[in-house]
C-alpha cells in the first residue's frame, strides 16, 4: 500500500524477502519534491530496524519542546521531508513481519538482507545511514559486522553491543534479570499473544513480583511459560554461563568482527546510569582502531534514552545536562546535522574530528535539593581527544579493617572483614545501570537507603550500608575537590566457606549532612559484580576452595565525576544486587537451574598481603 502525504510518498508494509523466505514488513517514506535532488530521484537512505513496531511511539523521541513521545513514523516523515528516504522495519516476529522473534540473533543477517534490497531500488543514491536507540542500535552494529552493501554511517544510541556478556544480558558471569522484565512486556505485545486470547489470558495473569520471591524457575515454570519462544531464548541466555561460541556470534558479539565493520563515520552516545557504559567505551576503541574515517562518543548523566531531563533517578544534575542545553539543538536536528554532514557533505562545524569524546562529568553542585526534592549534585560537559584520558592516572585507595579508604597501602599484619550472604534475602538494587526493569528495577542515582520504591527492600530508611550483609569502607572528608574520569577496577582479596558466590563493589559519593538531607546523601556513582567461579577466565569456570584465599579483579562501569570537597569517597561490598542479577545460590550449581541455596560467609582481607582496593582513574592535579 503507499499513499501520497504532504508531498512524501509512504509505502507501507512492503514484505522485504529475508534469505529464508520470511518477510519483514518495511515501511518506506520517499521525499519526492522537497529534497534537493528530486530530479535526480535518488536520495540516501536512512534506516532503522525494530522490535517496538515501526510505526508505534518511541520514548526517548522526546525533547525540551516536545516532551510527549513521539511515533517512529512521525520522525520518519521529519528526515524525509528533509531529503532522506527513510526505510523502516519490523525485525523478525514482531508486529508485522513474519518468521520467530529469537531476542538479537537473527539482526545481522536480517539487516544485510534489508541493506541489500535497499541499494538495488531506483530511489537510493548508494548509501545507507543507521540509526536507532536501545535494540535499534543492536540492529545497527550486527549488521555492519556482515560489512553490508551500502552503509556508510552509524549513529549508536544507548546500545549496539560490543559484547552482550560483558553488559547487557551478563556482566561479570551473573546475568542481567531485566532480560525478564523485557521479555514479559513484549511477550504480552507479540503478535502471538494478540491471535491467542488464552495465551494472554495467562500472561496477564502474571505477578511478577510473585515470581522473582520465589525462585528458583524452570522451562514451564516461569512468567514466561505461556510464551514458550520468549522462555526458550531467555533459558538458553540465563544457562549459558560461560563466554564461549554462544556468546562470540553475530548478534551478540562485535568483538570478535571489528574487522569486518566498514571504514565509516560512527557516532556512539551513551549515558553513565545505562546497562551499555561498557559496550559504547569498547566500541568506541574497537572501531576507531586503525581506521580514517572517524568514531565519536558522547557521554551524558542520563538513564537509558532520556536525554532531555536534567535528572537521573533522584539526583538533578543541572540545566546543562540537558541534551538540548549543551548541543545547542534537539536530538532530531542534531541527528539530521550527522547525516547531513556524513552522508551529503554539508559541513556544520557540528562535529569536531579533533576532540572527538565528549563527557558530561558527573558533581560540584551544591548538595541541597531542588523543587522536586532532588539532589543538585551539577556538573559540566569537557571534550576530549580521546578515551582514556591521557591526563587520568590509575590511583588506588585502599580499604582498611576499621571501615576506612586510604590512599596509602596497609602494612599491618592478617586484616579481613566477614560477612555472610543470604540468597534467600539478597542486597537489593537501589538505583543504577538499569533499564527495561519496571516495575522492579528503577535506574538512575539515588540515595543508597532503603526505600517501599525498591524491590526486596525490608527496612525503609535503613542506610544500605548498615545492612548486615553489605561491608563500607569510606575515606575522611576531602580536604580539596577529587575528579575522576575513566576506567575503574576494583581488586580484592576473598575467601569464602562456599565453592562458589559473586562479590558486588559498588562506588558511592557521600554527600555531607545539611538541611534538605539530614542524614546526608549516598548517590551511587558506578558498580560492578564478579561471579567467583569466573574469577580467571569467562570461558572456563572454576568452584572456589572454601577457605582458600583468591586475588579477583571486579570491574565496575566507566564513569566521570567530581568528588567535591568536604565529600566522601565510599566503596559498598556485598555479594548481591538483585533483581538487577540473578542471585548466586552458592552451591555451585549450573547456572539458571540451580535447585536450593546455602548461606556464604565471605571475606574480604585487607593486609600487607592482601591490600584490597580500588583503582580509580584520577585527572591530574586533582588527587588528595
Amino acid at each position: 500500500m503507499s499513499e501520497v502525504v504532504q508531498e512524501l510518498t509512504i509505502m507501507q508494509d512492503v514484505p522485504v524477502v529475508m534469505r529464508d523466505g520470511a518477510r519483514l514488513a518495511t515501511d518506506v517514506y520517499l521525499p519526492h519534491a522537497l529534497s534537493e535532488r528530486a530530479g535526480e530521484g535518488k536520495w540516501p537512505v536512512l534506516l532503522e530496524r525494530t522490535p517496538y513496531d515501526k510505526q508505534g511511539l518511541n520514548r526517548s523521541e522526546k525533547s525540551l519542546e516536545f516532551p510527549a513521545a513521539q511515533s517512529r513514523a512521525a520522525i520518519a516523515r521529519w528526515f524525509a521531508r528533509r531529503g532522506y528516504v527513510v526505510v523502516m522495519q519490523d525485525c523478525r516476529g514482531r508486529y508485522g513481519s513474519e518468521g520467530t522473534f529469537s531476542k538479537y540473533l537473527n539482526e545481522a543477517e536480517d539487516g544485510y538482507d534489508t541493506m541489500a534490497w535497499i541499494v538495488a531500488q531506483d530511489w537510493c543514491d548508494g548509501q545507507i545511514g543507521t540509526f536507532g536507540v536501545s535494540y535499534g542500535s543492536h540492529t545497527q552494529i550486527s549488521a555492519a559486522c556482515l560489512n553490508p552493501p551500502g552503509l556508510a554511517c552509524m549513529f549508536l544510541d544507548s546500545g549496539g553491543f560490543a559484547s552482550a556478556y560483558h553488559g547487557g544480558i551478563r556482566r561479570g558471569g551473573a546475568f542481567e534479570l531485566k532480560q525478564v522484565t523485557w521479555a514479559y512486556k513484549h511477550a504480552l505485545l507479540s503478535p502471538k499473544t494478540k491471535a491467542d486470547p488464552a495465551r494472554q489470558k495467562a500472561l496477564e495473569s502474571v505477578v511478577l513480583g510473585d515470581w522473582f520471591h520465589d525462585m528458583p524457575w524452570t522451562p514451564g515454570h516461569s512468567p514466561l511459560s505461556a510464551a514458550p519462544e520468549y522462555e526458550a531464548y531467555l533459558f538458553e541466555q540465563w544457562q549459558n554461563g560461560a563466554y564461549g561460541p554462544y556468546w562470540q556470534r553475530l548478534g551478540l558479539s562485535a568483538l570478535e568482527h571489528y574487522s569486518q565493520v566498514p571504514d565509516i563515520p560512527v557516532m556512539i552516545l551513551n549515558s553513565w546510569y545505562d546497562p551499555y557504559v561498557a559496550t559504547s567505551v569498547t566500541n568506541y576503541l574497537g572501531l576507531k582502531d586503525g581506521r580514517k574515517s572517524p568514531t565519536f562518543m558522547a557521554m551524558g548523566p542520563w538513564t537509558h534514552g532520556q536525554r532531555s531531563f536534567s535528572f537521573s533517578g533522584n539526583v538533578d544534575f543541572g540545566a546543562d545536562a540537558v541534551f538540548e542545553n549543551h548541543f545547542g539543538m534537539d536530538y532530531l536536528n542534531y541527528r539530521l546535522a550527522w547525516f547531513d554532514h556524513y552522508l551529503k557533505g554539508k559541513r556544520t562545524g557540528t562535529f569536531d574530528e579533533e576532540n572527538p569524546v565528549t563527557l558530561f562529568v558527573m558533581g560540584g553542585g551544591e548538595s541541597t535539593a531542588d523543587n522536586a526534592g532532588r539532589l543538585e549534585h551539577g556538573g559540566r560537559w569537557q571534550s576530549f581527544s580521546d578515551w582514556p584520558l591521557d591526563d587520568a592516572k590509575p590511583t588506588a585507595l585502599y580499604l582498611e579493617r576499621e571501615g576506612a579508604l586510604a590512599w596509602q597501602a596497609p602494612k599491618s599484619g592478617e586484616a579481613y572483614v566477614e560477612y555472610v550472604y543470604d540468597p534467600r534475602q539478597p542486597t537489593p538494587t537501589i538505583g543504577g545501570a538499569v533499564t527495561s526493569g519496571e516495575p522492579l528495577m528503577i535506574g538512575g542515582a539515588f540515595d543508597q537507603r532503603e526505600s517501599d520504591m525498591f524491590f526486596g527492600c525490608v527496612a525503609p530508611g535503613r542506610a544500605l550500608k548498615d545492612r548486615p550483609d553489605v561491608i563500607s569502607f569510606e575515606t575522611p572528608p576531602l580536604a580539596s575537590d577529587l575528579t575522576i574520569a575513566g576506567p575503574v577496577q576494583a581488586r580484592l582479596w576473598v575467601s569464602s566457606d562456599c565453592v562458589d558466590t559473586d562479590f558486588v563493589v559498588k562506588l558511592i559519593d557521600v554527600h555531607p549532612a545539611n538541611t534538605d538531607f539530614p542524614d546526608g546523601f549516598a548517590m551511587n556513582i558506578t558498580d560492578g559484580i564478579l561471579r567467583a567461579r569466573y574469577r580467571d577466565s569467562w570461558e572456563e569456570a572454576e568452584l572456589l576452595e572454601p577457605g582458600k584465599v583468591y586475588e579477583i579483579v571486579v570491574e565496575l562501569f566507566a564513569t566521570a565525576n567530581l568528588f567535591k570537597k568536604g565529600h566522601r569517597v565510599r566503596i559498598d561490598i556485598a555479594s548481591s544486587n538483585f533483581p538487577h542479577f540473578d542471585i548466586n545460590p552458592n552451591t555451585g550449581e549450573p547456572e539458571g537451574a540451580w535447585t536450593t541455596t546455602l548461606r556464604a560467609r565471605n571475606k574480604v582481607f585487607m593486609d600487607g598481603k592482601r591490600p584490597s582496593h580500588i583503582i580509580l582513574p584520577v585527572v591530574s592535579g586533582h588527587k588528595q
